[in-house]
This record gives structure tokens, C-alpha cells and sequence, in this order.
């Protein structure tokens, strides 16, 4: 039998019979079996036919043009208007943002002593210290004094222990309009400029160019980024050394034993606070969690899995790790960190993320027009790179 529905028709076939239905009328035709029927005709079933055409005026599929809102016609313009203009806007900074990538400024220490400029050393030459860190400070006149003290009494208790120990502090000031840089002075005049540096950025220029800045001018074999703020104690960095230290021995034996030197193999240690997740979640509030949540799925469909503690600000980098990234680096504010650890990935740097103490320490500068300024520059991470505005440079230039 047959079944014809307004938009669908169902056809049933059986043993002894046929019913159709057309609309509103039906008709039954019986029939007696013919020899010769196929056996498919006498099993019970059905089948689904295409479905019958209808106007395409009943299906609402056609609207006339002289139905069509003006305004909607004009508001559809604008969007898409501004989505073009939002694009080229983007694509024009990332371009302002490759200016100058792949090569080096020279960068001048403040002494003092005296108003000459020391030209600063480069990370391309060779090493001369162990271990340099770098702390970038904006308006820290309040917080930085505490910081310097922890951190200067253990490198000065390791170096006395260790005479092979060797150590520099690069501070990098990012336009401070308080007393940040007469701290500094304060504390080069007490522990000579040898192990005490100061670079004056000038202007503001973000966090990130403040740290690419100090990585780009040190002498250490192993280069420490640290947080002016001293959140994470200065005794977590030798769960960074001794990562960095058995996994570098490792690559040096199972991928090339000529290195001599574990710290000309690229590595980086990033300080995480990933641990600490779910007590922070049951002590913020509602709304911080969900900023935190949805940075954290910005970052991965920026940046890729990975590393899941970006922000820290207590990372570790061999010297050969430092003159790859840093020489790449674009951003300069908020979200460089998650542009290093994505470079990790495409240069084939192993990250390794390493719980460390944690304590949040009041003062903080991020505001919630930070927040919106670190979606814009992950943005331009995927945009930058996905569309290869940004190259990565391979041949390190050093321009004197």
C-alpha cells in the first residue's frame, strides 16, 4: 500500500493488498497474489519517499526584495563593514609589532657614580655569571625593597657556600613615575654594579618589553624572570635549576653528546601555581573564576595545550633557550608569556612546568581593561602567526 502525506510519501507494500492515500481522500485496492511476484513484495515493510514539492512561497524560502527592511539592509553594511576595518586594523599592528624583530638594540646601564652610560653586554656573546634575573618594575618603590632583600641574602648565602656561584640582578624600569629607580640606586651603590644592575626603559612600554629588555642585555649561563612583588619565594628556583639541569642531561646523552655545556641546549622551566587551582576557585569570588576560566580557553585556542599555568611570573631559560625566544618576541604587555610558551612549541623547545610556592601579594596592576588588552593580544598571537605576519627568525642578528 501507499501513503502520500502533504510533504511526505510512504509506501507500504504487503501480502494481498494495497492501500493509497492522496489529501483528505483514500482508496483501498485489494488484490490477490500473482505468481511470479518477487519475494521482496510479499515481506512486510516500507520506504520513505522524497518528499513532494511544495511552492516555495508556502515555505517561506522567497521574500520579496520590497519586503527587505531598509534598516536591516543597513545595519548588515555596518557590521560588516566593521568586521572588515576591526581586521585590517589588527593586521596592520601585528605588522607594526614584526618592526625590528630578529635583531637587537644597543641598551645602556644606569651608573650612580656617574652620568656615563655603560653599554650593556649581550646574551649572544659569552656567559659570564651563573645565574641572571631579571625583575621588571613599574612604580615598585613599595614593594621592590622587600623583594631585593630575600633575593640578595640567598644568592649572597649561596655564593658563599659556592664560589663558583655567580650571579646578576637586572632591573628594568618601565617608565616608574615614583622613587623605583633611587631604590635601585640604593641597592647598586651597596652590592657594586657588578651584581646589581639598573635599565631605564624611558616610557612604558609593558611588562613583556621590560623582561625581553633584560633577558636580551644578560650575562648568565641560566636567565630567571622574577616578579617585582616577590609572590614567588626566590628558594623556588632551585626546583627550576635542578628540572632544567636532569633534563638537559638527559638531551645531551640520548640526542647529541658533543654538547659539552647542558646550557647550550635550549630549555625552559616555568614556575606553576596550577596546584594551588582549587583552593584559589573556593576562595575568589564567583566572577574572578569565570575571567579565570575563560582566559584560560581564550589561551588554548590561541596558544594550543600545553603549559597550564601561563601567567607566573617565575620562569627559567638556558642561555641558548633566551637567545631564541626573546629575539622572536612581539607582545609587549600582558600575554608575552603566552607568546614564549608558544614559540616553545614551534621551535622545539621543551617547556617543563614545575609547581612552585605561591602567595598573593596585595598591589596587583591588573585592572579589567587588562583583561580586555590580553584577549586583543591573543588575538593577535593567532592572527600574527596563523596567517605567517610574524616569521621566526632562525638567523640571530645582533645590530651594534
Amino acid at each position: 500500500m501507499t501513503i502520500q502525506m502533504p510533504s511526505v510519501r510512504i509506501k507500504i507494500k504487503a501480502i494481498g493488498g494495497e492501500w493509497t492515500s492522496k489529501g483528505n481522500s483514500s482508496r483501498i485496492k485489494s488484490r490477490a497474489l500473482f505468481p511470479g511476484v518477487k519475494g521482496r513484495d510479499q515481506i512486510l515493510g516500507f520506504r520513505v519517499l522524497r518528499p513532494a514539492p511544495a511552492r516555495r512561497e508556502e515555505m517561506g524560502l522567497l521574500v520579496p526584495l520590497s519586503q527587505i527592511s531598509p534598516v536591516l539592509v543597513g545595519i548588515i553594511v555596518v557590521v560588516f563593514s566593521s568586521a572588515l576595518w576591526l581586521l585590517s586594523y589588527i593586521v596592520e599592528w601585528t605588522q607594526k609589532l614584526d618592526q625590528g624583530s630578529g635583531t637587537t638594540t644597543p641598551s645602556f646601564l644606569e651608573n650612580p657614580s656617574s652620568l656615563e652610560k655603560v653599554r650593556c653586554p649581550s646574551v649572544f656573546g659569552p656567559p659570564e655569571k651563573y645565574l641572571s634575573l631579571v625583575i621588571p618594575a613599574f612604580d615598585e618603590e613599595a614593594r621592590l625593597p622587600l623583594t631585593l632583600d630575600e633575593t640578595l641574602r640567598y644568592l649572597e648565602g649561596r655564593a658563599a657556600v659556592n664560589k663558583s656561584f655567580t650571579y646578576e640582578i637586572i632591573i628594568v624600569d618601565d617608565g616608574s613615575r615614583d622613587n623605583t629607580v633611587k631604590v635601585a640606586f640604593d641597592y647598586i651603590k651597596k652590592y657594586k654594579m657588578d651584581n646589581v644592575r639598573l635599565i631605564k626603559q624611558g616610557v612604558n612600554c609593558g611588562k613583556g618589553a621590560a623582561v625581553t629588555k633584560g633577558a636580551l642585555c644578560s650575562r648568565g649561563e641560566l636567565i630567571l624572570m622574577l616578579d617585582a612583588d616577590g609572590a614567588t619565594k626566590i628558594t623556588n628556583l632551585e626546583k627550576l635549576e635542578n628540572a632544567i639541569l636532569t633534563y638537559g642531561e638527559k638531551i645531551q646523552k640520548l640526542r647529541d653528546p658533543s654538547v659539552e655545556n647542558i646550557f647550550d641546549v635550549p630549555l625552559v622551566a616555568c614556575g606553576s601555581r596550577a596546584h594551588l587551582e582549587q583552593q584559589a576557585l573556593a576562595t575568589r569570588k564567583w566572577y574572578r573564576n569565570f575571567l579565570m576560566k575563560g582566559f584560560h580557553l581564550c589561551v588554548l585556542l590561541a596558544a594550543g595545550s600545553g603549559i597550564r599555568d601561563t601567567q607566573c611570573g617565575f620562569k627559567m631559560f638556558t642561555r641558548s633557550a633566551a637567545q631564541q625566544l626573546f629575539i622572536n618576541l612581539r607582545l609587549t604587555r600582558w600575554c608575552f608569556d603566552v607568546e614564549l610558551l608558544y614559540l616553545c612549541k614551534r621551535l622545539g623547545i621543551p617547556a617543563l612546568e614545575i609547581a612552585v610556592n605561591w602567595t598573593e601579594i596585595p598591589g596587583s596592576k591588573l585592572r579589567m581593561t587588562s583583561i580586555l588588552h590580553m584577549l586583543f593580544e591573543l588575538l593577535l598571537i593567532r592572527i600574527g602567526y596563523g596567517f605567517n605576519v610574524w616569521k621566526i627568525h632562525q638567523n640571530l642578528v645582533q645590530t651594534s
